[in-house]
């Protein structure tokens, strides 16, 4: 059963995950670095704390009692962290959700799924570390489920390629208005690789988590408290970005500009990190039953990819591409559909 609620809460968090950039795409009149931002600050500073203080009893308490090893790690991971989630909308601006989700979160998946365990062992932790993982058949189970995912990844990313190949400029700027192939999957493979950090910043700051059940908290809501020191360094990274952005490119003026439709750009951009944040408050609950392991991360980035491909087919921006294209982009979700029966077979075993 518990294995059935994490799957249901990860599902949850990926459909968030996955698409959050929609309401982005209403904003008009606006430079990118404005309505990022903007959403940031719903996403990392307004809805996290909203949420720790309905669901953890004396979270700020138990944030300033914590040691400040504790706290600098926890947030210095967030800040790297940030600079993963401000490529990663960089991502989506130069490749569209599909592919830019895709290639992102291959390296989010492979690395977040596997540096806990690998921290756990050199810090000779006897629960949940590498050694545990491919000693025991659930552990198995997980990893084999890391390396079809990954499979599935490279699929899909063969597909973007046809893609690449197959459509002229104008054709795939149609529905992605900077497509830039390069550029894109340069920004998509750092915001992999530095968006792991997440999974790493949860697990340096499980303390917190564990604090806020002696105190009386929901087991599901544990991570929210973790969640606040986490986002105030993906804040920090993104605000300093987005505020040299907005004076190079003289985009201040944006949050004032009655020439553009002012409430709603700041309604889709509230909605678009709030939405957004709700990724991580289902994760957080996921977590809750399967463990800050690879089994949760790995679920996570899954259902993730699934969502914004299916976002990515209903906005046509695989419009005009090949049969035999489609069938690749196909296969790629097929084997990442198998990866989560995997991963979560494993995890039920686990557990």
């Amino acid at each position: 059963m518990h294995a059935i609620l994490g799957l249901f809460f990860h599902l949850l968090g990926g459909f968030a995950s996955g698409s959050f950039y929609l309401p982005y795409k209403k904003v008009r009149g606006w430079n990118w670095e404005s309505y990022w931002i903007t959403g940031g600050l719903f996403s990392w500073l307004i809805v996290p704390f909203i949420a720790a203080w309905i669901t953890v009893p004396g979270f700020m308490d138990i944030i300033l009692n914590t040691d400040g090893a504790t706290l600098f790690w926890t947030y210095f991971l967030g800040v790297l962290w940030g600079i993963g989630g401000l490529t990663f909308g960089l991502s989506m601006r130069y490749l569209g959700m599909s592919l830019g989700m895709a290639v992102a979160l291959g390296f989010c998946s492979a690395f977040g799924a596997l540096i806990p365990p690998i921290y756990r062992s050199i810090i000779a932790e006897s629960d949940n570390n590498f050694g545990t993982m491919v000693s025991t058949h659930g552990g198995l189970f997980v990893l084999l489920g890391v390396a079809v995912c990954l499979l599935g990844i490279m699929i899909s990313g063969k597909a973007g390629m046809r893609k690449e190949k197959e459509l002229t400029d104008d054709q795939k700027q149609e529905n992605i208005k900077e497509f830039d192939l390069k550029k894109g999957l340069t920004v998509a493979s750092i915001s992999g690789i530095l968006s792991a950090c997440m999974s790493f910043a949860i697990s340096a700051g499980g303390s917190m988590g564990k604090e806020a059940v002696a105190n009386g908290a929901n087991p599901l809501f544990a991570n929210n408290v973790t969640f606040v020191v986490i986002m105030l360094g993906g804040l920090t990274t993104n605000f300093i970005w987005c505020m040299v952005l907005n004076a190079r490119n003289r985009s201040f003026k944006d949050y004032t500009n009655r020439e553009t439709p002012l409430a709603a750009n700041y309604f889709f951009s509230a909605l678009a990190g709030t939405t957004w944040f709700m990724q991580f408050f289902f994760y957080g609950m996921g977590e809750s039953k399967l463990g800050n392991g690879a089994g949760s991360w790995i679920l996570h980035m899954a259902f993730i990819i699934l969502i914004s491909t299916l976002w990515g087919f209903a906005l046509k921006e695989w419009k005009g591409v090949t049969p035999k294209t489609y069938r690749t982009v196909l296969a790629g979700i097929a084997t990442i559909i198998l990866s989560v029966l995997l991963v979560g077979y494993g995890s039920s075993l686990e557990n």
